[in-house]
């Protein structure tokens, strides 16, 4: 009785070890990406040393993208929530690390080289790659490249996740469509009067990464820094009865002759990203570049100022005001009580 004792003990153990998933090593950077077999992987970090990055996931065909300041540095394979336990549309940004994970939900399972995005546990990390959805929501993705993005990526590493959704109210995107405090709890919209373009308040909130969305159903820019609002304006759109769509944006490096880091005379590009139509190599046109969107001259010299490599910008079609119709969106805060 005791040797079987100790067996099943052992085989519990090895249970909750951690497994070793996919190739050991990845393929070039320019394998098309239909030639990446279950647990295949790209990586070419040194295309692009510096920088913001983008982990841009596809519900749909079971890839993620990996950019850095707007290149493309490597794709993998990936296995997304089977039904029942979807994984979660929309825009993130990671707020915990660590690379010995266990689950606390599904018997302390080895969850290697996490990066959560959600609050309710929903993360990248190493686990099993079966060319079809198959977590409890968590995107799986091959060992080596988890290992391998966990060690490029800081916290606070922006996720997008996209299910190819042609209806852009579908899409939820809890880092910042609705004003939260850093301990979690909702701010009360403070609407804007009918004398008031826009309101600024960057002393709220001194510090931290910057979250823009326009919703073009309300007409309004919301900007948040470390999740809590530090302004917002009435915008207008052209053409206000096309729709927009739902596209992410995110500030990348590009440092001009004056030498300055940041502000006004910062050179920004953005890498611009359409959700609901996200495919490789795909070109889209953008509101922001078809100049559908305009916003007061004044708001954007304040916007200027707290423009950083890595400020995201959402567009949508979703209204954000309290008390708008349509489809209500997820909140969360982009930055958790405790957590820088």
């Amino acid at each position: 009785m005791r040797v079987i004792f100790l067996m099943i003990l052992i085989a519990l153990s090895s249970r909750s070890e951690a497994q070793f998933w996919g190739a050991k090593s990845p393929r070039p950077i320019d394998t098309p990406k239909d030639s990446l077999k279950r647990g295949d992987f790209t990586w070419a970090p040194e295309l692009s040393p510096e920088g913001p990055i983008v982990v841009t996931v596809n519900l749909d065909d079971q890839y993620a993208y990996t950019y850095r300041n707007g290149v493309l540095i490597g794709v993998a394979t990936v296995s997304t929530g089977k039904p029942g336990h979807a994984t979660p549309t929309g825009v993130f940004v990671t707020t915990l690390k660590d690379a010995k994970h266990r689950s606390s939900k599904y018997n302390n399972a080895a969850m290697p080289y996490t990066q959560r995005f959600t609050s309710s546990g929903i993360a990248l990390h190493a686990g099993g790659v079966p060319n079809y959805p198959s977590s409890h929501g968590c995107v799986h993705l091959p060992s080596e490249y988890a290992r391998l993005l966990f060690k490029e990526s800081p916290l606070g590493m922006t996720v997008v996740v996209t299910d190819k959704s042609k209806n852009p109210v579908e899409v939820s995107h809890p880092s910042f469509l609705t004003p939260v405090y850093t301990d979690g709890k909702v701010q009360p919209h403070e609407r804007l009067s009918e004398k008031e373009a826009y309101r600024w308040n960057p002393e709220k909130s001194p510090t931290g990464p910057v979250s823009m969305v326009i919703s073009g159903a309300d007409k309004r820019m919301v900007v948040l820094r470390n999740g809590v609002e530090i302004g917002r304006c009435k915008v207008s759109i052209v053409n206000e009865k096309d729709s927009l769509g739902t596209h992410f944006y995110v500030a990348q490096t590009e440092q001009n002759t004056s030498g300055a880091k940041s502000g006004p005379s910062m050179q920004i590009n953005w890498l611009a990203l359409p959700l609901q139509d996200l495919r490789y190599n795909e070109t889209s046109s953008h509101p922001f570049l078809e100049n559908r969107i305009k916003i007061p001259d004044a708001f954007l010299k304040e916007l200027a100022t707290v423009f950083t490599p890595g400020t995201h910008i959402l567009v949508t079609d979703a209204p954000i005001l309290a008390g708008s119709t349509g489809k209500k969106m997820a909140v969360l805060s982009s930055y958790p009580k405790g957590q820088k």
